[in-house]
């Protein structure tokens, strides 16, 4: 999340600077970033993966 938070500044730092160029290339980075988080989330929502116990040889 702080990851898309600075994303998110530099957007605005890049806009307020015109560069045009840049603003594109973080957005996409932004657009991935927020993915990612929805990723976690929904890993998240399923709760611990059982693994059972350990068997003896």
């Amino acid at each position: 999340m702080e990851i898309r938070d600075n994303l998110v500044d530099r957007i605005t730092e890049a806009e307020h600077e015109g560069w045009l160029g840049e603003i594109e290339g973080l957005r996409i980075s932004l657009t991935g970033a927020k993915s990612k988080i929805s990723q976690i989330d929904v890993a998240a929502e399923s709760g611990p993966v059982p693994l059972g116990m350990p068997a003896q040889r």
